[in-house]
């Protein structure tokens, strides 16, 4: 699950009212962390003429367009209901963006001048989900999507005009492909499928030519296609086959037979891969350890970020947008102390102009430091996450907020989230930990979170409480848990099979059964419903394992005051689940405050949700932390 991002004065005497542990940071206001931007997700336009941004209009993001030489920017879009899910520029003279409906992940395809005009909805069809498969970088014109338009369950493909919104389909999904791959000349050569267990890698040679099946494994195992080589001949893949931690090679699609490795970590999965357009050469490659590293496979790329790690010390910085030619760029700067900044950088002459901060109110100096941390839980696994602790306190006996993430089939990484920094400007420690399961590190701990929702995964967020506890660092009488999605599933399940563990409790968008949750799941999660049994449970052959591990059926073991927060419109965790768990609840006469936004899914995104959310748990765990006698 993807959720999303000064007066000051004193907390000393507020803290001490409420048994918070008292310290001299000063209380930033909430609003600060979460609300929009006034600028930010800058790009340049691929002839390098224009700098567009996102900006507020009416409380919601939309595109404004500059010419690069002025500082004078037009707003191109109004919409008024939902912030943008994303823009890019086509052209040097069109941009393309999407937009959801009140959160229910159905995105549709707009695209729109520069100057504001032609705007036009490209796929304007209710209920259908529009995502990419090519955006053909060098056609100005068109570019290749998918969509569920026939069948909600399966997406085919079809070449898309962008002036005209004429759909062309060029391929038809038979109903088991879940996943499409182009050369570098846009054509359709390679699909993946699944029958439910097992995937396969197709291929063809031309368009014209039938797919067949090069290769056949179980999901356990994975051939991930990234793009052809150069010449459209081999593909490079992150593969796990014959290993445990995913690496990149190079891989014949005729035979799958593998022909190269170009990189494996010992501790972690491979990255990502990355290429020059242009240049037509591989240029870095990135793995995450505790933070995202690179390794450079390029000369002109290494000493682009060997210059821009000396103009930009102490950052972390990332390419955002760059002309065709590949000599301007738009760099983004970030740590875990700031959402940081946009730069405009010619790498010719070695020219860093700055742009814009994102949150200019957000002072690094106030901000929270974010350190790795690993534990062993008790049958010997290391968990690795990350410990944020509150500014100018000893870590001693701290009010501690657990925040498991959501996935569960993901993982946390390094670098500013709103969420943690404003709790621990609060006065709280934050856990956030890579239980089993979380990707990244490899074929093996990943399996080991299969059917073990409720059983070992929450045993490793509980052996990370005691952690804490053992350490010092955590006050056992003043430890809260919340999460979003599964980290929303955690929650419950930590006050359900650990009830005296906890103070209070924020479910955020979370399942409380597994056995409705697979009922209401989208429709084109069904091709992977029978890998969600064999990962979770089946109903049919383990009821009682999801009974078991489904937190509706024990509320009678609840006991810790819990705030609940559900998106009526969410497409993946059905409102329902939190309906189930409040009604339950109510039925036993435990109090439960409910929050529902009609106008969200999956995590709140409108600005005015976000605050009342943040401020109702503010007000929640200050509440329900306070020291007791």
């Amino acid at each position: 699950m993807n959720l999303n991002p000064i007066k000051t004065f004193t907390l000393t005497f507020i803290l001490s009212m409420i048994g918070i542990n008292t310290y001299s940071q000063t209380q930033i206001p909430l609003k600060d962390f979460f609300k929009n931007p006034k600028k930010s997700g800058y790009q340049i336009s691929p002839d390098g003429k224009y700098i567009s941004y996102l900006g507020p209009y009416k409380k919601r993001m939309n595109i404004f367009v500059r010419p690069i030489d002025s500082e004078k920017a037009k707003r191109i879009t109004k919409v008024t209901d939902r912030d943008l899910g994303g823009y890019f520029w086509k052209s040097g003279s069109r941009l393309v963006y999407l937009k959801d409906n009140a959160g229910d992940e159905n995105f549709h395809l707009y695209a729109v001048n520069a100057d504001g005009s032609g705007l036009k909805d490209l796929t304007p069809f209710e209920g259908v989900k529009a995502d990419f498969v090519d955006v053909l970088e060098d056609n100005d014109n068109e570019m290749l999507i998918q969509l569920n338009k026939d069948n909600r369950e399966f997406f085919d493909v079809y070449r898309l005009n962008i002036n005209t919104g004429e759909l062309t389909k060029i391929a038809q999904n038979p109903g088991n492909i879940t996943g499409w791959i182009t050369d570098h000349d846009g054509k359709l050569r390679v699909a993946t499928t699944t029958d439910g267990t097992k995937s396969s890698l197709l291929y063809r040679e031309t368009e014209t030519d039938t797919f067949v099946s090069v290769i056949t494994t179980n999901f356990k195992e994975s051939i991930n296609p990234l793009f052809f080589d150069f010449d459209n001949k081999n593909l490079y893949v992150t593969s796990n086959l014959g290993r445990d931690k995913a690496a990149i090679v190079k891989m014949n699609p005729q035979t799958g037979a593998e022909l190269s490795v170009l990189f494996e970590h010992s501790d972690v999965d491979a990255g990502g891969l990355f290429y020059s357009h242009k240049r037509k050469v591989l240029t870095a490659i990135t793995f995450t350890t505790w933070k995202k590293y690179r390794k450079f496979l390029d000369g002109p790329t290494l000493e682009m970020f060997e210059n821009l790690g000396t103009l930009l010390p102490g950052y972390e910085i990332a390419i955002s947008s760059s002309t065709k030619d590949e000599d301007t760029h738009i760099i983004r700067t970030y740590s875990d102390k700031t959402l940081g900044a946009y730069y405009l950088y010619t790498f010719s002459s070695n020219k860093l102009v700055p742009i814009g901060e994102v949150s200019p109110w957000l002072k690094e100096a106030e901000m929270a430091a974010m350190k790795p941390i690993s534990f062993r839980t008790r049958d010997g696994l290391v968990i690795n996450g990350y410990l944020t602790l509150p500014v100018g306190v000893d870590a001693k006996n701290l009010p501690v907020v657990i925040n498991p993430h959501g996935g569960p089939w993901a993982r946390d990484n390094w670098g500013f989230n709103p969420e943690v920094q404003f709790l621990a400007n609060r006065g709280y420690a934050v856990l956030q930990l890579n239980f089993r399961g979380s990707t990244g590190y490899g074929r093996q701990f990943w399996e080991m979170s299969f059917k073990q929702w409720g059983l070992n995964m929450q045993n490793d967020i509980t052996d990370g409480v005691k952690y804490l506890i053992k350490q010092g660092i955590a006050d056992p009488k003043r430890i809260a848990i919340y999460g979003a999605s599964y980290g929303g599933y955690a929650t419950l399940a930590g006050i359900t099979y650990t009830p005296d563990l906890y103070a209070a409790a924020v479910d955020y968008v979370g399942v409380s059964n597994l056995l409705s949750f697979m009922q209401t799941i989208p429709p084109y999660w069904k091709p992977y419903l029978e890998m969600m049994h064999e990962m979770v449970g089946n109903p049919d052959t383990e009821l009682e394992l999801l009974k078991t591990a489904s937190p509706v059926f024990h509320v009678d073991q609840i006991k810790t005051p819990l705030f609940v927060a559900q998106g009526a419109k969410d497409p993946r965790v059905n409102i329902n689940e939190s309906n189930q768990i409040v009604e339950a609840l109510k039925k036993r006469g435990v109090a439960v405050e409910y929050m529902v936004k009609k106008n969200e899914g999956h995590g709140f995104q409108n600005e005015e949700n976000q605050f009342d959310f943040y401020k109702a748990m503010e007000k929640f765990l200050a509440k329900h932390l306070a020291v007791k006698d």
